[in-house]
């Protein structure tokens, strides 16, 4: 299983965007297999940076790492507008990034962005029918009521970056499975990813006639031997995640009252032998939050990457 990090989250406390690309540069001297960057919102009282801004800037100066959007809010970004700055980051860092874009919620989107959130799958997939030619290099005139699109991105020598939607109901993973590479997940525990995730992504693939999708797992993790206090830190940031309600549904799905119950919290065997279930469930990657202290967290890292393949 490949096992990456996400970063620029600023559990910490803020960070500067030189603290960002140093805390991408130690993930891949560690050796994570990637690094993946959320798009925070605005108003979420830490620094919110720009996620393929960050891929740009780490992937020039951090050679030996790849890089992920976990993810860029799709409403944020014309479609046409966010494949030109994608195939931009793949041609500036050597075929390593993967676009990882999602719906967000009504709670984000509506009020930051001013959109209404209506009919979120309609609505993603007339944008990656507009994003995936584009970054093919195709011709796009795409008119219609959610949005109208009209280019031709002519960007030499440039691969496109494997795409994956972040899919948690059952018409974004058959979107998932039907027109992208996979998903990126968070707050979906092993028996949502075995009974819900894996089956309905993988069928809507198969029936596409494309690859085995990339199931990216999202995982709060702590290596440690003080499981009470790592869970306090947990709590203290992850509890109110079901209020959202795609998260609360997943939560529902996996039989489990808080987004706290999903962090992986113990020792080294416990670790492994969890991320084994994920595995074994239909995870083919792993990324992780890490949490509790500088020790714990250096545990962590030293197990995950002596994990990833």
């Amino acid at each position: 299983m490949r096992i990456g990090m996400n970063a620029a989250l600023g559990l910490g406390g803020p960070q500067t965007i030189t603290e960002v690309v140093e805390e991408i540069a130690e993930a891949s001297r560690a050796g994570y297999h990637a690094a993946w960057m959320p798009q925070m919102p605005p108003w979420a009282g830490i620094a919110s940076w720009d996620p393929l801004t960050i891929a740009t800037a780490a992937g020039v100066s951090v050679p030996d790492i790849r890089l992920g959007t976990s993810v860029v809010i799709a409403q944020s970004r014309h479609p046409l507008t966010l494949a030109g700055q994608a195939l931009t980051i793949q041609s500036a860092i050597g075929d390593r990034f993967t676009l990882g874009i999602g719906m967000s919620g009504a709670i984000v989107v509506e009020p930051t962005f001013g959109f209404p959130f209506e009919r979120p799958a309609r609505y993603m997939r007339e944008y990656l029918e507009v994003l995936l030619p584009a970054l093919a290099g195709e011709p796009v005139a795409h008119h219609s009521e959610a949005l109208t699109a009209n280019g031709h991105l002519t960007l030499p020598g440039v691969v496109a970056p494997q795409v994956v939607l972040a899919a948690l109901g059952p018409r974004m993973l058959r979107l998932a499975g039907e027109l992208t590479d996979g998903t990126v997940t968070i707050w979906t525990g092993t028996r949502t990813v075995a009974e819900h995730i894996t089956p309905r992504i993988s069928a809507a693939a198969e029936a596409a006639g494309r690859p085995r999708p990339r199931i990216a797992v999202t995982v709060p993790i702590c290596v440690t031997d003080d499981v009470e206090a790592a869970r306090a830190v947990a709590s203290d940031r992850f509890s109110t995640a079901g209020s959202v309600p795609s998260y609360g549904a997943m939560l529902e799905i996996e039989g489990v009252e808080s987004a706290t119950d999903l962090a992986l919290i113990g020792s080294e065997e416990v670790i492994a032998a969890a991320l084994r279930r994920y595995e074994d469930a239909g995870a083919t990657e792993i990324i992780a939050i890490l949490i509790g202290s500088a020790e714990d967290k250096a545990r962590s890292t030293a197990l995950l990457t002596s994990l990833t393949d």
